[in-house]
């Protein structure tokens, strides 16, 4: 991993190299060779800027996020981000103004697809490198290129704090008034005080909102692109997929529509569950939607979607069986069919582990004198390999059998999550997941609240019938 990921991290310097040369091939036009030459000194600190700066990366990437360096396409999506940033300042900066720039759209791209901590360390990187390219390539004054710095680091770092809190492709749009804090601020005070003895152009400003304006821009339009390009989950894209005219999920509420109404109600508890232990509820709340896809196959041998008559009584307890578990493999297939993401077929495929089928199993035992062998009516698995995996199962679990309380008290609620757990937790269901007890009683309480909102009790309705003549009489 090492190796390749080192070898990843070489061949991307050298387009970024490559890319540079291109830039300033466009600068100073065919004499770039002879440019180069009579400023080999700037070119090559800017080189070994850019290739200790890279290593910088490296080793923060080894050191505090290693699972970036076993995903090849984590390294590209980094260096593809810088190239584009770079590629986007000289495009715009030139022709226009130095302060027009989009010095946020690296802070936003890189929060939204890495991480909050992961966006802070690429902004100092970028900062870092524009401000090294600024002053070895540019003309402008050196206060131009502090400001320009500035606006860079500070920008980019208000756009890190603020884009978590972004859930729509609206709000993105505001954020532009968020920016302008910072950009106007600091170029509004460098050109007071380095500009001709306090006078100041309010052009400048002007520039500078533009740049807040390239950047969001820039965002909502390069954005669905490394969605795609790179299978990124962002918050918009899974609210897109959750969607009612989504093609699955409005196949499943017209064929399976019990399947759907339990689906929903999995979906908000998974969602509220995830975000109790610091897991990511809107990827909780899309893989919800998606666990129980394998039921379109045969959506009326599921309780949930028959009326009054049962197709079970016509099979066998292992064909019946076979036909209930298959529904997590028929779901991881239908999802990977559909080009979703992987991890809701995983979901699908892991929300019931190993667990028997209860019912079938002991339907079999009934009509049985002998041994039966338990994995015959057992999920062939895996067992849970996330946390947002065993929230599924545990929340699936719970809302199934919340329908069948005769008391959804409170109390008889609790009772049951802690019961589900505990038995999950006996037949080793979470041993492949990082979830810790504190974290299942955290789930155990959160699940009990909500569906004890969700199935509450309600008052008995009088029998009584109000006649029109009757409301007519109270008057």
């Amino acid at each position: 991993m090492i190796s390749l990921s080192a070898l990843m991290f070489v061949m991307n310097i050298v387009l970024l190299f490559a890319m540079i040369f291109l830039l300033l091939e466009v600068n100073v036009g065919l004499d770039v060779i002879n440019y180069i030459a009579q400023n080999y000194s700037r070119v090559l600190f800017v080189a070994s800027a850019i290739i200790i700066l890279s290593m910088l990366m490296y080793a923060y990437f080894y050191f505090e996020c290693t699972e970036m360096l076993g995903d090849m396409s984590k390294i590209v999506e980094c260096f593809v981000l810088l190239d584009i940033s770079l590629l986007f300042a000289f495009l715009i900066g030139e022709p226009i103004n130095a302060n027009a720039r989009p010095f946020a759209f690296l802070a936003l791209m890189a929060a939204t697809l890495l991480g909050r901590r992961e966006a802070v360390f690429l902004n100092i990187i970028y900062t870092l490198m524009l401000f090294v390219i600024d002053i070895n390539f540019t003309d402008v004054g050196m206060w131009i290129n502090c400001a320009c710095m500035l606006v860079t680091f500070c920008t980019g770092m208000v756009a890190v704090f603020i884009t978590p809190i972004v859930k729509t492709r609206i709000q993105s749009i505001l954020t532009v008034i968020v920016l302008l804090v910072p950009s106007e601020l600091i170029i509004g005070l460098m050109e007071v005080l380095f500009n001709d003895g306090g006078a100041y152009d309010p052009v400048l400003l002007a520039y500078g909102a533009l740049g807040c304006f390239f950047s969001v821009i820039g965002y909502m339009i390069i954005l669905p692109v490394f969605e795609v390009v790179f299978s990124e989950l962002t918050v918009f894209r899974l609210r897109e997929l959750t969607s009612d005219e989504s093609k699955l999920i409005k196949k499943l509420k017209a064929e399976a529509p019990g399947t759907y109404n339990h689906s929903v109600v999995v979906a908000q508890l998974a969602q509220e569950c995830a975000a109790a232990i610091g897991e990511d509820g809107e990827l909780a709340r899309a893989a919800a939607y998606y666990h129980d896809m394998g039921k379109l196959k045969n959506p009326e041998m599921f309780t949930e979607n028959q009326s009054d008559y049962n197709m079970h009584n016509e099979l066998s307890p292992e064909l019946s069986a076979d036909i209930i578990r298959s529904h997590t493999r028929d779901g991881a297939q239908l999802i990977r069919k559909n080009h979703l993401p992987e991890f809701f077929a995983d979901c699908a495929v892991q929300h019931h582990g190993t667990m028997p089928i209860k019912y079938f199993y002991a339907k079999a035992l009934k009509m049985s004198d002998g041994e039966i062998n338990i994995a015959n009516y057992s999920y062939s698995g895996p067992t849970p390999r996330s946390k947002i995996a065993a929230i599924l199962m545990i929340v699936d679990a719970a809302e199934a059998a919340a329908r069948s309380l005769k008391e959804r008290t409170p109390k008889a609620v609790e009772e049951l999550v802690t019961a589900i757990i505990e038995e999950r937790l006996d037949m080793d269901q979470f041993a492949d997941c990082d979830i810790t007890m504190r974290e299942l009683t955290i789930i155990s309480h959160t699940v009990s609240v909500v569906l004890s909102g969700v199935y509450h009790n309600r008052v008995s309705y009088p029998k009584l019938k109000i006649s029109k003549g009757t409301a007519n009489e109270r008057r």
